[in-house]
């Protein structure tokens, strides 16, 4: 059994990047799953790029997490194509001020998705390999507030 949330999957609607970023960064064998996909078509994965907000805490895949199911959260990626290095984070910033969870938090008429596209395609590969894989995945390292049902057993 696994979990893949596409809470954060858009990019934000700022079109391509050359990252794609794995919340929770090695606690799950999933990310290897991750790590073949996205070879094929970016450069490299890397972990949370704005720890401090802690979204892999506070994000919609938790409950399976704490439930004791391997859960992937991704974020979208902030070294985009054709734009200045630090686009990504003036965007996420002002994302995060502006529009998160907020009445604004709507599709942009200026959104360019092929970022999401790219990015759906990875965490489809990702479902598929899962779905077709004999063993399930499994826990590397579980968070301090993850709950374990064997504990003790």
């Amino acid at each position: 059994m696994a979990n893949i949330n596409l809470d954060y999957f858009s990019n934000w609607g700022w079109g391509k990047t050359r990252d794609f970023s794995i919340l929770g960064m090695g606690m799950t064998s999933l990310d290897d799953l991750v790590k073949d996909a996205v070879a094929r078509q970016r450069c490299v994965v890397t972990g949370d790029t704005d720890p401090a907000e802690g979204f892999y805490w506070r994000s919609d895949h938790v409950e399976f997490a704490m439930g004791g199911v391997p859960s992937l959260a991704s974020s979208p990626g902030i070294d985009f194509v054709g734009k200045p290095a630090d686009y990504g984070d003036r965007k996420r910033r002002e994302y995060i001020g502006n529009d998160y969870h907020k009445p604004t938090d709507q599709i942009k008429s200026d959104w360019d998705l092929t970022g999401a596209v790219e990015d759906l395609q990875v965490l489809l590969e990702v479902g598929y390999r899962v779905a077709q894989s004999p063993g399930r995945p499994v826990w590397r390292d579980r968070g301090p507030y993850m709950y374990n049902p064997h504990a003790g057993k």
